[in-house]
């Protein structure tokens, strides 16, 4: 049985781009969309936003890690 032969393409055709199809999963889009919507009533009602309110966690906690090397020291 005869190998086939392959036969050589114009250049013109090698140089154009293959078309490209991108599928995002269903959740890729909803969940930037959820928390845009989440970041937007926020600004438009910050009275909702309790943890502005309060003092930040952050400060508590390195206020706790400083009594902690205090302790250690």
């Amino acid at each position: 049985m005869p190998a086939r032969s392959h036969t050589r393409r114009d250049p013109a055709e090698q140089a154009k781009p293959a078309a490209i199809e991108i599928q995002l999963p269903w959740w890729a889009i909803a969940l930037p969309a959820i928390a845009f919507a989440a970041l937007l009533l926020l600004i438009l009602n910050p009275a909702d936003a309790h943890a502005a309110s309060s003092e930040p966690a952050v400060s508590d906690l390195l206020e706790r890690f400083r009594a902690l090397l205090r302790i250690a020291a």
